[in-house]
Parts: structure tokens; sequence; C-alpha cells
């Protein structure tokens, strides 16, 4: 008896059954396999991006394969789309949420001078205001589920100075700040909050920056010839940790800024 007891503790700790998330920016790279792991764990996901077409390709997959996954077009940069976001979250998940992943991002790799207002704009709103206002929103959601869990996806460039990335490290810079911030201020509602900041992952956002430099294997070569374990990560190597970060298991895990980069900045 006792042995059995003990099985269901550790199966408790170790899954997300009866659980709910929402992951933005949910249908490519990390994103994609953070809400696809979540699922894996027993949770409901509900997933965001901007391109109603992308989601419903992936809910397709997903739900073929037995998962409780739902989906709608936010752009995060919009402040009413975010809001109408967690109205839909609210009631798809009857009013509460379990687990709120901030992952969408973006940024334009440019020399300092060179930055537009529109940049710092797209930038900043895309990568932290939209964290912090949706934060806001899905805090009586996670409050009343009586366990919350906030993951916010940084970087390394707000631990460190890259090139061509002031405006993308300063807004991870924020991001990192303010989870110490949520972690402090709403231990009290059973919130925990936690960043994980990636190196370099081989995601269509690394593709794309690679591209803009114009010589993508040197870029790599660049990268894996400064990185202990000499190659670039996958998705599922981030999304491993996140999920972790999410369950019980990790219940005295709050406020930490937790690296996944191979050891580059070591």
């Amino acid at each position: 008896m006792e042995e059995t007891k003990l099985s269901l503790l550790k199966d408790k700790r170790w899954s997300l059954h009866g659980m709910t998330a929402l992951v933005t920016g949910g249908t490519r790279g990390i994103g994609h396999a953070i809400a696809e792991e979540l699922a894996e764990f027993g949770a409901a996901v509900h997933i965001c991006a901007r391109n109603q077409e992308d989601i419903n390709k992936c809910l397709q997959e997903w739900n073929s394969r037995g998962f409780r996954m739902t989906g709608s077009a936010c752009d995060v940069l919009s402040r009413d789309q975010r809001e109408n976001l967690m109205k839909n979250v609210a009631s798809i998940f009857h009013g509460k949420l379990n687990i709120l992943i901030n992952n969408a991002g973006t940024t334009t790799p440019k020399n300092i001078i060179d930055y537009t207002e529109e940049d710092v704009t797209t930038i900043m709103g895309t990568n932290f205001e939209s964290s912090y206002h949706l934060c806001q929103l899905a805090h009586p959601l996670l409050k009343a589920s009586g366990y919350g869990s906030i993951v916010f996806l940084s970087s390394i460039a707000g631990l460190k100075a890259l090139p061509l990335s002031s405006i993308y490290s300063a807004s991870k810079g924020a991001m990192n700040q303010f989870t110490k911030n949520v972690a402090l201020e709403w231990a009290k509602d059973n919130i925990r909050a936690n960043a994980v900041a990636p190196g370099a992952v081989m995601t269509p956002l690394l593709e794309y920056l690679m591209k803009s430099a114009g010589e993508a294997d040197k870029v790599i070569n660049d990268i894996t010839s400064q990185t202990p374990v000499g190659r670039i990560g996958e998705p599922r190597e981030i999304s491993s940790l996140v999920a972790f970060l999410c369950l019980p298991a990790a219940s005295f895990i709050t406020g930490q800024i937790i690296t996944a980069d191979g050891g580059f900045i070591t």
C-alpha cells in the first residue's frame, strides 16, 4: 500500500494531467516544441500565432495524435488582440490557467545607429511589452487555478552583449528582470515565474538571422567554435527544460534565469 502511495505521489510530481497551458508563438521552432511537450505531459494546450492556417495545420497533426490542443490567431504586438486572446483562453479553460509560456519574439539585426523608432517599437513591443501585458491579463486565471507557472523565453542576448542585437538584448534584459519581479510579487498567489535563456538553437528565427548575415556556414562555425558542446541546439532541448519548470516537481523553483546554451557563456 505504501509503495502504491509513493508511486502516485511520484506520478503527480512528473505529470501535467488536468492542467491547462497557453503558448504564444506556438506553430514554429521552440514554441512548437514546447506546446507539443506540454501536451505529452498531459496538459490541455492553447497556442496562438499570427497565421491561422499555420495553427490549423499544427492542430490537425496534434489532435490526430490524441493531444488536447486548441489555437487562435493573435499578433501579440496588438494590445486588442492580446485581450481577445485571453478572453478566448478564459472561455476555453473555464476561467483557469495553470501555465503561461511567453515565447513569441522577433528581432532585426542592425548596428545601434541604424535602428529606427519603428524597429524599437516592434522588437520591444513583441518581446517585452506583450509578455508584460499577457501576464497582467493572465493573473486572475493563474491565481484561480491554484497552481500557476509562467515561463518566459529569454535569450543569452539578455545576459551577454552580442553583435547587431542591442534592442533585442534590451528586450530580453527587461524580460529577465521582470521575471524576478513577477516571482516576488505573485508567490503569494501560488504563481511561479522563471525564464529560460537559450543560446543558438536551430529555429526559423536563427535561419533568418543567418540569411541576413549572408554567410550561413560562417555564422554556424563562429557559434559552434565558441560553444563547448560544439554544436547548435535543437528546439526539443529547450522545450524539455521549459516543461520541467512547469511540473509540480519544480515547485520550489521561481525567479530564476536558466541558460541552455551548450556552455556558450560559461
